[in-house]
């Protein structure tokens, strides 16, 4: 059972990554239910310190990252108009990932755009409002990136720890 659990929590820090990028795939929860499983293995001795605190760090990436578009959206000029159009926008990009990877961030930028179009029709004050919105996806992106990287970083510390109570079978004589 616990070769199981290390395999799929591995392979969930691994999603977590990939998710990070990819809009339809929950990057910092999937890497932290990875490291859960690896401490709900009998090797690992529970600690639930650390997964308390990762847990709260991946809810609130996850939080930020429907926020930061909108928040690049307003310090980049933008109005309540281009701020609710960058997350309509985000919405459309989960929604309906026809565009991929791609769709995250034409969508927001889009939303943005129409709907400072829209309040005040000025092109440039649109522009830099919709820019704003792509800054927040990118910061987004990266924040996620490296929570899900030290996750893994994380998991992968405490396999080598354990690795004689985890994996016998390889120390055996």
């Amino acid at each position: 059972m616990d070769i199981a659990l290390l395999v799929l929590g591995f392979l969930l820090t691994l999603v977590g990554i990939l998710g990070s990028f990819l809009p339809v795939i929950p990057g910092p929860p999937l890497s932290w239910v990875g490291l859960l499983l690896l401490y709900l293995t009998k090797a690992v001795p529970e600690d639930w310190t650390v997964l308390g605190i990762s847990l709260g760090v991946a809810v609130l990436v996850l939080v930020m990252d429907y926020v930061i578009p909108a928040l690049g959206t307003k310090k980049f000029g933008g109005t309540r108009a281009g701020m609710a159009g960058s997350v309509v926008g985000l919405i459309v990009a989960i929604t309906f990932p026809v565009l991929g990877i791609f769709g995250i961030v034409v969508w927001p930028f889009f939303g943005a755009l129409v709907g400072e179009l829209l309040n005040n029709g000025d092109r440039k004050t649109a522009f830099r409002a919709a820019f704003g919105s792509l800054m927040g996806f990118l910061t987004g992106t990266l924040m996620k990136f490296t929570v899900t990287v030290a996750f893994f970083g994380l998991y992968v510390i405490k396999v080598w720890e354990y690795k004689e109570a985890l994996l016998p079978f390889l120390f055996e004589s």
